[in-house]
């Protein structure tokens, strides 16, 4: 039930798309409000990441009070970061902590080898938020040997060395160690592996002491089959045991991460001192009281009341949301993003949320599972101002809230898509050589430069907006049911929806399409991306586990395997390099439609054997010679993989009285700055939680 879709590899498509389908500002002065020729999108490139920077259209035109609301937003989204870290393992914030010091400290030799391999190293742990890799959730290996990292540690003074607890050198090191430089030692943030205790073998810091049976015990123990209303059972908190039994430390303002919460709890107060209206405000107080209390009744009351909340020009997410880093999916990730909606581009999300019931009523799953009234679907394109949490540096660039199905059932959702972090990514994107490479033929590419984007940002569009809001659970069916495999066959789902109408001539005569022929632009780039090029994500060897990518494996593994008979979609060799070719596409929509209605069965019924065996047959295993030539033709383009972001940096404008009068934004903020100041500026939780 994760509603998030990442920039995958393929937007190195967009480096051959002549240009935006919408502007990204809601007037003339806004339009004008574009970077000016000194505005660099690459700021850094490292291991498998390349560092971009966003801008933010229109905000120089917002009223001063909404720029003060974002402003204080924005605050909020920043004094959570030590909580994710902490979150994603124990011994995060000691390690960033100790690395940072030695990069400010060392007075040592900075033009070695191993030094150069430990900046980079560091640079790393600040884009996964953590020693575990953001994406694929394996650890990241440091390049240079543990003896030298114990070296520079003890060639620092330790006065300057910010050691745990007042802990000696050695004893902080014995600690860390075994987790940097031992590849046993907690392999993977996140296990998904079928035959594992996905809970003991994972690295994350949800879980303590406890076993994978312990812990779906104490939660069932909790759930009452009858409750039509269920809370998100366990989202903010971490299971422990203590003195043999096993209970929850519930993260809010006087419980664990207390120090965080209170200051993030401070920011909003003031934002809601000057919310837009009473709708608003509400949502702000509700936010406030669920951190004050940790109550996830709270919490679904103003989820509630943040999804109805259509009127707001500004908007925000912050919390403990997203649960794709819990090997069991129940615990959120704390994360935050800010942002204002973009008048003019959200007419194409409103013509989509307009006709949801449609959609709904004409979908190939069976009616059994279809809602009879689709409630309160919202849908806009934003301008993100401020990422934070888990939406940075990696960020999304599409969301649907609230996650709980019951919510969405009767109260609706509301979502987004971020259009300045595509433009971002599209801008630095260009003449990339990645089409010329991959595409089957110059029919391909041409289709790509002409519709790419419109496809693209569509397939968004219609993913968040009815895909994750389409169909309805069986009475009695638990929506933790798909356990493990819940967040791969949900973002399944919410593609297949897409994908499926993206081919309807409905788009056409709503005025989203120009023609009948343009979706086959976004069908050939996510077959390709599904079945090759997200592979590039994927070390050699390595099965796929991140659930994004499980679902487009699922989904382009499964229409080439059915459409292999009648050469509906194939594999096809040319010159020693592989490539997809598409000989009926609108077969391939009807493929998109027979595994749409088998997902829907799935995830309705909760069939947990069925939606397992969809996911282990065909969105995990990897052809290992199709991989390496992948690999090897990826290579040679000189590409990262991987795209983080540096956030713009806002400051207040205040008379002599002290009342604000502007609040100004500016982009020469450099990655590493960036990650030292936050450090720096937002960190006050202990060491070890």
């Amino acid at each position: 039930m994760r509603k998030i879709i990442f920039m995958l590899t393929s937007l190195f498509l967009l480096g051959a798309c002549t240009g935006k389908t919408s502007q990204p500002a809601s007037n003339a002065s806004a339009e004008q409000d574009v970077p000016d020729a000194s505005f660099e999108y690459k700021v850094d490139k490292f291991a498998d990441v390349e560092i971009l920077r966003y801008y933010v259209p229109g905000f120089k035109t917002l009223p001063l009070e909404q720029k003060e609301l974002i402003y204080y937003l924005s605050q909020a989204a920043l004094e959570g970061r030590d909580i994710l870290w902490d979150q994603h393992n124990s011994l995060n914030l000691t390690i960033r902590r100790v690395c940072e010091a030695l990069y400010e400290n060392y007075m040592g030799d900075k033009s070695s080898e191993d030094w150069k391999n430990f900046e980079t190293y560091l640079k790393q742990i600040w884009m996964a938020n953590g020693v575990h890799h953001h994406y694929s959730e394996d650890k990241i290996m440091p390049k240079f040997s543990q003896e030298y990292f114990v070296s520079i540690v003890k060639g620092v003074d330790p006065g300057r060395m910010p050691f745990r607890d007042g802990m000696a050198a050695d004893e902080t090191l014995n600690e860390i160690l075994p987790l940097m430089f031992d590849p046993k030692v907690m392999p993977k943030r996140m296990n998904q592996a079928s035959n594992a205790d996905i809970v003991a073998t994972s690295g994350i810091n949800f879980y303590e002491g406890v076993t994978q049976k312990e812990v779906e015990d104490f939660y069932n123990a909790m759930k009452d089959p009858n409750d039509n209303t269920p809370i998100s059972y366990g989202l903010n908190s971490k299971v422990v045991k203590k003195d043999g039994l096993v209970t929850e430390e519930v993260w809010k303002i006087d419980g664990m991460y207390g120090k965080a919460i209170e200051r993030i709890v401070g920011w909003l107060e003031k934002a809601e001192s000057i919310a837009e209206n009473d709708s608003q405000k509400e949502v702000i107080n509700t936010l406030i009281s669920y951190y004050k209390t940790g109550d996830l009744k709270t919490y679904d009351d103003y989820s509630i009341k943040w999804a109805q909340d259509t009127l707001s020009r500004v908007d925000f997410i912050n919390g403990f949301t997203e649960v794709y880093a819990d090997p069991l999916g129940m615990k959120g990730t704390w994360e935050s993003l800010v942002n204002f909606k973009s008048e003019e581009a959200s007419k194409r999300t409103e013509i989509i949320s307009a006709n949801a019931q449609w959609f709904e009523d004409n979908s190939p799953m069976d009616s059994r599972f279809k809602k009879e009234e689709v409630k309160g679907v919202s849908a806009k394109v934003i301008t993100v101002a401020m990422l934070g949490g888990d939406c940075y540096p990696a960020t999304p660039i599409g969301i649907n809230l609230p996650n709980s199905d019951w919510i969405r059932r009767d109260h609706g959702s509301k979502s987004v898509t971020i259009d300045n972090i595509t433009s971002a990514y599209e801008n630095a994107g260009r003449g990339s050589g990645f089409n010329e490479e991959f595409m089957w033929s110059d029919v391909e590419r041409e289709q790509s430069a002409q519709y790419g984007i419109l496809t693209d940002n569509l397939h968004t569009d219609l993913h968040e907006c009815l895909g994750h809001g389409s169909g309805k659970l069986l009475p009695g069916v638990d929506s933790d049911a798909l356990r493990a495999y819940g967040s791969p066959l949900e973002e399944t789902r919410a593609d297949l929806f897409a994908l499926y109408y993206l081919g309807d001539a409905k788009l056409v005569e709503l005025g989203l399409l120009p023609n009948e022929d343009a979706y086959k632009a976004e069908y050939y780039k996510y077959i390709m991306n599904g079945a090759m090029t997200q592979l590039t994500r994927v070390q050699l060897g390595k099965d796929i586990e991140q659930a994004h990518m499980r679902n487009r494996s699922l989904i382009s593994n499964w229409v080439i395997e059915k459409g292999k008979a009648d050469k509906v979609v194939e594999l096809a060799e040319r010159d020693g390099k592989t490539f997809v070719v598409i000989n009926d596409y609108a077969k391939v929509r009807e493929l998109f439609g027979t595994l749409l209605a088998e997902v829907q069965r799935i995830k309705s019924e909760g069939d947990f054997e069925a939606g397992k065996a969809l996911v282990e047959a065909y969105g995990v295993k990897v052809d290992q010679k199709l991989h390496k030539e992948v690999l090897d033709r990826y290579a040679g383009l000189n590409l990262a993989p991987y795209k983080g972001f540096v956030n713009p940096v806002y400051k207040l404008v205040k008379n002599a009285d002290g009342k604000v009068t502007d609040v100004t934004v500016s982009y020469d903020e450099d990655y590493v700055t960036q990650q030292l100041r936050y450090s720096s500026q937002y960190s006050v939780l202990p060491h070890k939680n």
